[in-house]
């Protein structure tokens, strides 16, 4: 059976059912997800009501209406995936969910070893300064019990990989850091919890950190691929073949 829906508002949101229903992997890319009479029957929701909550995942490209057929869920190309309202979904409700899983790790493992490579060109010691306090705090977190601590050692996870998106020197690459921020959360926080070498893991972040602090690109690169690498592995994800710098000779340093 789909997840029930979580009611915080006057009435029941079909648009949180189908989005935890959806993100979740109940229903599929190319799934038929219920009709507008038999959510009207289950929620106890007048047609019109039940349409405008369906109307959000439409335009969020989550979904799409066919005449004669039905609605399906879009493949995820067609998502609308740096939405705020559908990052917010991705966090919430995509843990269970290794498709979109695999989709955000190849998307990172396409985009984060370039811009660690450029950090390590462009960082200033400002930038410097904000990725040791980040990995500092990922080391202090790290082996003390509980699931807030959990937590706060994700959060400075998390604020390592913004810095050096930060550390680019790029107003783009530093707003889309934001952008990104929940759905890169949500396979840092699931990786912590599932990594039966946190020491290890720790290690990959501090050669990152040393290779941006070195100014030595290469390194830069190949140690953000590693951290990675150690992400997919934590999930018992095989990112698949798309990844840009999978077999890259890399350019000099100059």
């Amino acid at each position: 059976m789909p997840p029930s829906t979580t009611n915080n508002s006057k009435r029941p949101s079909v648009t949180e059912y189908l989005a935890q229903a959806i993100f979740s992997g109940h229903y599929r890319p190319g799934d038929l997800v219920p009709k507008e009479v038999d959510l009207s029957a289950q929620f106890s929701l007048n047609r019109s009501a039940v349409r405008s909550d369906i109307r959000q995942l439409v335009d969020a490209g989550i979904i799409e209406r066919i005449s004669g057929h039905g609605t399906r869920v879009r493949n995820f190309e067609a998502w609308n995936i740096l939405d705020p309202q559908v990052t917010d979904w991705m966090t919430r409700y995509a843990a269970p969910n290794p498709d979109i899983q695999r989709e955000i790790l190849a998307f990172r493992l396409d985009v984060e070893p370039w811009v660690a490579m450029t950090a390590a060109r462009r960082a200033t010691a400002r930038d410097l300064v904000a990725i040791e306090e980040a990995f500092d705090g990922m080391a202090r977190e790290m082996n003390v019990a509980g699931s807030e601590v959990k937590r706060l050692h994700s959060d400075h996870d998390i604020a390592f990989h913004v810095a050096i998106f930060k550390a680019t020197r790029n107003i783009v690459w530093s707003q889309l850091s934001h952008i990104l921020r929940p759905s890169i959360y949500l396979l840092i926080e699931m990786s912590n919890e599932s990594s039966t070498d946190p020491e290890a893991s720790l290690e990959r972040h501090r050669e990152l950190m040393e290779a941006i602090r070195a100014r030595q690109p290469q390194a830069a690169f190949r140690a953000a691929q590693a951290v990675l690498d150690g992400t997919a592995e934590a999930l018992g994800i095989q990112p698949g073949d798309s990844i840009l710098g999978g077999g890259l000779e890399l350019p000099p340093s100059p």
